[in-house]
C-alpha cells in the first residue's frame, strides 16, 4: 500500500512537472524571441523603438485571454474534473507554439504576419488560462495535509523550469547552432517547433494520472455545481481580487527580471548592456535556476511557517532588492549581472512557491477550480501581461531604470497588502464533506473572524493513509 501510494505520489509530481515546464517553456520563449526579433522580423517597418514597444505588448496582450480561459476551464474543471482540461490546454499550447515557429515572416508576406502572430497567441492565451489552475489542483488535492506547500511547488517549479529549458535552448541556438545572423533567418523558429515533441512527451505523461480524490468523490456523489463560475462571482467576488492581487506582484517582477524586459534591455545592440544574445541568456539562467531552487524550499517553509509568512518574505526581499539588481546589471559586467538576477530571484520564488497549495485552500470544493484558474488569470493580466511594456515605456520616458524599481516596489507591496486579508489555514480538509469550513475561510480577513468550530477535521478522508497523525495544536498555531 505504501510502495503504492509512493508511486502515485510520484506520478502527480511528474506530471504537474512536467506539464506546466512545457506551458512556461511556450510562454518564455515567447517572451525571449519577443525582446530579441520579433521587432525586426514581425514589425520592421514601425522602427526600432515603437517596434519593440508592440513586440513586448504582445507578450501582454495574450494574457488579457488568459480569465476568459479560466472562465471556461474553471467551469469545465469543476463540472466534469481536472484531468481532461489539463490535457486538452496542454495540447492546445503546444500546437499554437509550434505554428508559431512555422510563420512567415513581414517581408514575406506582409501585414498577415503579425496578425496571424496575434491570433496565435491569443489562443495561447485561452489555453494557458486552465492550465496552472488544473496543474494546482491535481497537485495540491492528491497531497497529504502536513505536505501541501511542498506538493504545491511541483506545478511552480515548472515555471523557472520552462524558464531554464527555454533560455538553454535559445543560448544553444545564439552561441553553437545558428549564431549571428542563421538565428535571425531560421534559428529562432527551432525553440518554437520543438513544443511539439514536448507536447506529445507531456500528453502521455498526464494521460497516465488518475483524477483526483477530491473530485472523484465529488463526481460520485454528483455534487457538481451547475454554475459554478456564477456561484464564484456572487459569493467571492471579493476574495477572487485580493487573490490576483497577492499573485500580480511576483507576476509583474517575473516579467521584468527574468521574462522580456531584461532581455531587450541587455541584448539592445544601442544600450547601455549590449549583450550578445547567448551571454544575455545564460545571465536570465542562471536566475532561472535560483528561482527553481526557491520555489522548493519555500513550499517546504510554508508547511511549517503558513502561506502568508513565507509570501511576505518573499515580497520584502522583492522591495528591498529592486535597486541593488537594477544596480548590478547596469554594471554591463556578465557576472555582476547574473549575480543581481539570482538575488532578485530568491524573492520570486517565495512569493511564488506556496502559491498552488494557497489558492486551494481559499477555496470551497464545489467552485475550486473556477476559482483558482480565475483568480490566477486575473493576477497575470494585473501583473505580468504588460510589464515589460511598461518597464520599456518606463525606460524610453526617464532613460532610467529607477522607475522600473519603483513600479517593482509598489506592485510588491499591493501584494503585501492582499496577503494580509487572506487567511492562512494550511491544514484544513479540502473535500466536499468539509464545505461547510471552507465557505467559512471563504471570505477576506476584515476585523476578527470567529474560528470554525463544527467538528472541525484536519485530514480529508482520501488522505488518511498519507497523513500525519492529527494534531489538536495545529488549528491554534496558524493564523486566520
Amino acid at each position: 500500500m505504501a510502495a503504492n501510494t509512493k508511486a502515485k505520489d510520484r506520478r502527480v509530481a511528474f506530471a504537474t512537472i512536467a506539464g506546466t515546464t512545457i506551458e512556461y517553456y511556450d510562454f518564455f520563449i515567447y517572451a525571449q524571441a519577443a525582446g530579441m526579433v520579433f521587432s525586426t522580423l514581425m514589425f520592421e517597418p514601425l522602427g526600432s523603438e515603437f517596434g519593440m514597444m508592440l513586440s513586448l505588448a504582445t507578450i501582454g496582450i495574450s494574457f488579457l485571454f488568459r480569465p476568459l480561459g479560466a472562465f471556461l476551464a474553471g467551469h469545465w474543471g469543476d463540472r466534469f474534473g481536472r484531468r481532461a482540461v489539463l490535457v486538452a490546454t496542454l495540447i492546445g499550447m503546444g500546437v499554437c507554439t509550434t505554428l508559431i515557429g512555422l510563420l512567415p515572416t513581414y517581408a514575406q508576406i506582409g501585414i498577415a504576419a503579425p496578425i496571424a502572430l496575434l491570433v496565435l497567441r491569443l489562443i495561447q492565451g485561452l489555453c494557458a488560462g486552465g492550465e496552472w489552475g488544473g496543474a494546482a489542483l491535481m497537485a495540491v488535492e492528491h497531497a497529504a495535509p502536513h505536505k501541501r506547500g511542498l506538493a504545491g511547488t511541483y506545478p511552480q517549479m515548472g515555471v523557472s523550469l520552462g524558464m531554464l529549458l527555454a533560455t538553454g535552448v535559445f543560448a544553444l541556438m545564439t552561441g553553437v547552432i545558428s549564431p549571428g545572423d542563421a538565428f535571425l533567418e531560421w534559428g529562432w523558429r527551432v525553440p518554437f517547433i520543438l513544443s511539439f515533441v514536448l507536447v506529445l512527451l507531456g500528453h502521455f505523461i498526464r494521460r497516465s494520472v488518475d483524477e483526483t480524490p477530491i473530485y472523484q468523490d465529488i463526481a460520485e456523489r454528483k455534487q457538481q455545481t451547475k454554475a459554478p463560475v456564477a456561484v464564484l462571482f456572487k459569493k467571492h467576488w471579493a476574495l477572487i481580487v485580493a487573490a490576483a492581487v497577492l499573485f500580480a506582484g511576483t507576476n509583474a517582477s517575473g516579467y521584468i527580471a527574468t521574462g522580456g524586459f531584461v532581455t531587450a534591455y541587455t541584448t539592445n545592440p544601442d544600450g547601455p548592456i549590449a549583450f550578445d544574445r547567448t551571454t544575455a541568456m545564460l545571465c536570465i539562467s542562471s536566475a532561472a535556476g535560483v528561482w527553481f531552487l526557491t520555489t522548493l524550499i519555500s513550499g517546504i517553509v510554508s508547511d511549517y511557517f503558513g502561506r502568508r509568512n513565507t509570501y511576505l518574505f518573499g515580497y520584502l526581499w522583492l522591495i528591498v532588492f529592486a535597486f541593488p539588481m537594477f544596480a548590478l546589471v547596469n554594471t554591463a559586467e556578465p557576472l555582476k549581472v547574473a549575480a543581481g538576477l539570482s538575488l532578485f530571484a530568491v524573492g520570486l520564488g517565495f512569493s511564488f512557491g506556496p502559491q498552488a497549495a494557497w489558492y486551494t485552500e481559499l477555496f470551497p470544493a464545489n467552485i475550486r477550480f473556477s476559482g483558482v484558474s480565475i483568480s490566477y488569470g486575473i493576477g497575470t493580466v494585473i501583473g505580468g501581461a504588460f510589464a515589460p511594456t511598461i518597464g520599456q515605456g518606463l525606460l524610453e520616458a526617464t532613460g532610467s531604470t529607477n522607475g522600473i524599481a519603483v513600479y517593482i516596489i509598489v506592485m510588491s507591496a499591493l501584494s503585501c497588502f492582499a496577503a494580509l486579508l487572506l487567511h492562512d489555514v494550511p491544514r484544513r480538509a479540502l473535500g466536499i464533506d468539509h464545505q461547510e469550513e471552507q465557505e467559512h475561510y471563504a471570505r477576506l480577513r476584515l476585523g476578527k473572524t470567529e474560528p470554525y468550530t463544527a467538528a472541525p477535521q484536519l485530514v480529508d478522508a482520501h488522505a488518511d493513509s498519507q497523513a500525519a497523525p492529527a494534531n489538536p495544536d495545529d488549528l491554534e498555531r496558524v493564523t486566520t
